[in-house]
Protein backbone atom coordinates (compact mmCIF):
# COMPACT_ATOMS: atom_id res chain seq x y z
CA UNK A 1 0.00 0.00 0.00
CA UNK A 2 0.87 3.19 -0.72
CA UNK A 3 1.50 5.94 2.04
CA UNK A 4 2.28 9.79 2.37
CA UNK A 5 3.56 11.53 5.20
CA UNK A 6 2.75 15.69 4.49
CA UNK A 7 3.60 18.43 6.61
CA UNK A 8 3.46 22.41 6.04
CA UNK A 9 6.72 22.51 5.43
CA UNK A 10 7.91 19.32 3.79
CA UNK A 11 7.14 15.62 2.69
CA UNK A 12 8.60 13.67 4.83
CA UNK A 13 7.56 10.28 3.79
CA UNK A 14 6.14 9.00 0.19
CA UNK A 15 6.41 4.87 -0.35
CA UNK A 16 4.78 1.30 0.02
CA UNK A 17 4.76 0.15 3.49
CA UNK A 18 3.18 -2.99 4.88
CA UNK A 19 0.92 -1.31 7.11
CA UNK A 20 1.01 2.18 9.49
CA UNK A 21 -0.13 3.10 13.20
CA UNK A 22 -1.57 6.00 14.09
CA UNK A 23 -2.38 8.01 17.02
CA UNK A 24 -5.97 8.14 17.27
CA UNK A 25 -8.53 9.79 20.04
CA UNK A 26 -9.49 6.92 20.83
CA UNK A 27 -6.37 5.32 20.95
CA UNK A 28 -3.51 3.71 18.07
CA UNK A 29 -5.51 2.44 15.11
CA UNK A 30 -3.83 -0.12 12.82
CA UNK A 31 -4.26 0.36 9.23
CA UNK A 32 -3.34 -2.95 6.85
CA UNK A 33 -3.63 -3.74 3.22
CA UNK A 34 -7.25 -3.68 1.59
CA UNK A 35 -8.56 -1.60 5.08
CA UNK A 36 -11.93 0.32 4.33
CA UNK A 37 -12.25 3.58 3.35
CA UNK A 38 -11.20 5.97 6.71
CA UNK A 39 -10.70 9.53 7.38
CA UNK A 40 -9.84 10.06 11.20
CA UNK A 41 -8.01 12.82 13.12
CA UNK A 42 -4.95 12.01 14.88
CA UNK A 43 -3.43 12.89 18.36
CA UNK A 44 0.38 13.66 19.37
CA UNK A 45 2.14 10.49 19.25
CA UNK A 46 4.17 8.35 16.52
CA UNK A 47 3.08 7.47 13.47
CA UNK A 48 4.30 4.01 12.69
CA UNK A 49 5.35 2.68 9.33
CA UNK A 50 5.86 -1.33 9.26
CA UNK A 51 8.20 -2.04 6.34
CA UNK A 52 11.22 -3.62 4.85
CA UNK A 53 12.97 -0.76 4.20
CA UNK A 54 12.55 2.77 3.59
CA UNK A 55 14.37 4.86 1.23
CA UNK A 56 17.55 6.70 2.24
CA UNK A 57 16.31 9.74 1.18
CA UNK A 58 13.30 9.61 3.93
CA UNK A 59 15.29 7.90 6.65
CA UNK A 60 16.42 10.47 8.12
CA UNK A 61 12.72 11.34 8.90
CA UNK A 62 12.26 8.29 11.16
CA UNK A 63 14.06 6.73 13.78
CA UNK A 64 13.83 2.71 14.07
CA UNK A 65 12.07 1.12 16.97
CA UNK A 66 14.51 -1.42 19.10
CA UNK A 67 14.88 -4.56 17.95
CA UNK A 68 12.67 -4.12 15.49
CA UNK A 69 14.45 -3.57 12.20
CA UNK A 70 11.03 -3.09 9.82
CA UNK A 71 8.80 -0.09 12.30
CA UNK A 72 10.16 3.33 11.76
CA UNK A 73 8.64 6.12 13.99
CA UNK A 74 7.94 9.41 13.41
CA UNK A 75 6.19 11.76 15.96
CA UNK A 76 3.76 14.18 15.10
CA UNK A 77 1.40 16.73 17.45
CA UNK A 78 -1.31 16.03 15.65
CA UNK A 79 -2.59 15.80 11.98
CA UNK A 80 -5.15 13.93 9.96
CA UNK A 81 -5.54 10.44 8.06
CA UNK A 82 -7.85 9.96 4.56
CA UNK A 83 -7.23 5.84 3.33
CA UNK A 84 -8.73 4.69 0.61
CA UNK A 85 -8.16 2.16 -2.34
CA UNK A 86 -4.91 0.86 -0.37
CA UNK A 87 -3.55 4.78 -0.61
CA UNK A 88 -3.24 6.69 2.19
CA UNK A 89 -2.69 10.51 3.13
CA UNK A 90 -1.66 11.67 6.61
CA UNK A 91 -1.29 15.53 7.03
CA UNK A 92 0.53 16.52 10.19
CA UNK A 93 2.71 19.20 11.90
Amino acid sequence: MNIKILTPEYVVFEGEVDSVLLPGKNGEFHIMKNHAGIVSSLIGGNVKLFAKSIDEAFAKNFTKEAGKDSVFAYAIKSGVVEFNHDKGIILCE
